[in-house]
């Protein structure tokens, strides 16, 4: 059984995510956390799907505060073999759950060029010119979060 969880900073379950961060968003453009890197996270919501056998955090999230009515989605990520499987669309979904509960009206995100289409299927829409973050091409995106968008 997959369990979605908000997950306390600097916990067992935390270090599971910044591994899983690493190992997917990070390693692969040749990227390491930095300790400053990691401190962004104290104040964020954290969130993950814990996964069984073994347990483990096979998808994760960030949702950091802009302002009393915005959230940026950052940090999105799906350990390699859970993809194809719809977590991804779980944990976003999860996301979205969470920052309507806490009153926020619009999520924004910066997404991998190679992502966008991911989620374009989720009535995200991209917003002004492509650019580069980290070294490779990103589009920003974001979402109202009514009832007709979700």
């Amino acid at each position: 059984m997959i369990l979605s969880v908000l997950i306390e900073y600097k916990s067992e379950p935390y270090n599971e995510m910044v591994a899983l961060r690493d190992k997917v968003l990070r390693k692969p453009l040749g990227l390491s956390f930095t300790e400053h890197d990691l401190a962004k996270d104290a104040n964020d919501i954290l969130l993950g799907l814990s996964i069984p056998r073994p347990r483990r955090i096979g998808a994760c999230c960030i949702l950091t505060r802009i302002d009393k009515d915005v959230v940026k989605l950052r940090q999105m990520a799906v350990d390699d073999s859970l993809r194809g499987t719809g977590i991804g669309a779980f944990m976003l979904s999860f996301a979205e759950s969470v920052a309507i509960k806490e009153g926020f009206g619009k999520i924004t995100l910066h997404a991998r060029k190679i992502a966008a289409g991911f989620y374009l299927k989720y009535n995200y829409n991209i917003v002004g010119e492509e650019f580069i973050e980290v070294g490779i091409p990103h589009l920003r995106m974001e979402k109202n979060l009514t009832p007709a968008n979700l």
